[in-house]
């Protein structure tokens, strides 16, 4: 069966040095080690090791051939945002991400899609790259982050770039990123273990509440790791909808279980129960594979949750590569 991984991250093996280039040691940068180790580098610390298979296309078709998927959506790590960057300097690193990731789509047709990133922080710009991401790059969509800056996904300055989305078709993956209450809970890997599913609740709660996805309909959105904490919390939201309209209703007045069957959702939530709550809360048509791949925190037998649950073909090949051939607008045949 057709197994397609649309939550998988991609990076160069090298990438503009942009801390040197602009004097700013926020931006992320690599360093190959004669030790045979690769490190990235932010604010001028030590942020994570990765490994060859992050950007090497062969190592990584071998490596996930091996769980009997064929397929795999990549987009870059979300440090790579830099949304907190000057706008033509972001643009310069997101324009490189992207080449890299349509090289690797172009090369390798049937065993990669792809999904760019772009520089949130300037509407306009992020406009004009994912036009060049969909039309001359014959990428699928565009990664995103759960809010950019002090803007949360509802915020009119990014609407117009929802709208252009939508009027592309382009497919739209939220991932947390800069985790809330990273400065006040920072013990015990809070920020990713605590911060990064609020993040995604966050995300769900600006588009539906904010009335982004109520004026784009056409819009297609995935929220990366199963939608966070948001399906689970879904009963207490709704429920402050119905008891506090005058609070939550403000923007929207549609009750947001009603935009379930309007939105997508990776697989991948640590927790077979979990899955199988999700799939009974939003339906196994808006859920697809994806597991994070090729990161600790992800899911280290890509697919097994989904094997797990026992479900019948029909609904397995649903999950597996149904839903995200219809997110992606791509045809079955692609990837024959």
């Amino acid at each position: 069966m057709l197994k397609i991984d649309t939550h998988a991250h991609f990076l160069p093996r090298d990438w503009p040095d942009l801390a040197h280039k602009y004097g700013d040691i926020r931006f992320p940068v690599i360093h190959h080690g004669d030790d045979g180790r690769h490190r990235i580098y932010k604010d001028g610390k030590f942020f994570r090791e990765i490994l060859p298979k992050t950007w090497d296309p062969l190592e990584r078709i071998s490596d996930y051939a091996g769980f009997g998927v064929q397929v795999q959506v990549i987009s870059t790590v979300p440090v790579m945002f830099s949304y907190w960057a000057k706008p033509h300097h972001a643009l310069e690193l997101h324009a490189a991400l992207n080449d890299h990731t349509a090289a690797a789509c172009r090369d390798y047709p049937r065993h990669y899609a792809g999904l760019g990133t772009v520089p949130l922080q300037s509407p306009r710009l992020a406009i004009q790259e994912l036009e060049r991401c969909m039309d001359q790059l014959g990428l699928q969509g565009v990664q995103i982050g759960s809010h950019v800056n002090d803007w949360n996904l509802d915020a009119p300055e990014l609407f117009d770039f929802f709208q252009a989305a939508s009027e592309l078709g382009a497919a739209v993956l939220v991932h947390p990123w800069d985790m809330m209450g990273a400065a006040s809970m920072p013990k015990y890997w809070l920020p990713w273990l605590v911060g990064m599913p609020a993040e995604q609740s966050r995300a769900v709660c600006c588009l539906i509440f904010g009335g982004v996805l109520e004026r784009l309909p056409e819009l297609k959105v995935c929220f990366a790791h199963g939608g966070g904490s948001f399906p689970y919390t879904l009963g207490r939201i709704e429920h402050g909808f119905n008891m506090r309209p005058d609070l939550v209703a403000t923007d929207n007045p549609r009750n947001p279980r009603e935009y379930m069957s309007r939105v997508y959702f990776d697989s991948w939530v640590a927790d077979s129960r979990a899955l199988r709550y999700l799939l009974d809360t939003v339906g196994t048509d808006r859920v697809m594979l994806g597991t994070d791949y090729p990161f600790p925190l992800g899911e280290q037998e890509p697919g097994a949750g989904i094997a797990a649950l026992g479900l019948d073909e029909v609904e397995q090949a649903r999950l597996y590569h149904g839903t995200a051939l219809e997110w992606l607008g791509l045809p079955a045949h692609r990837f024959a």
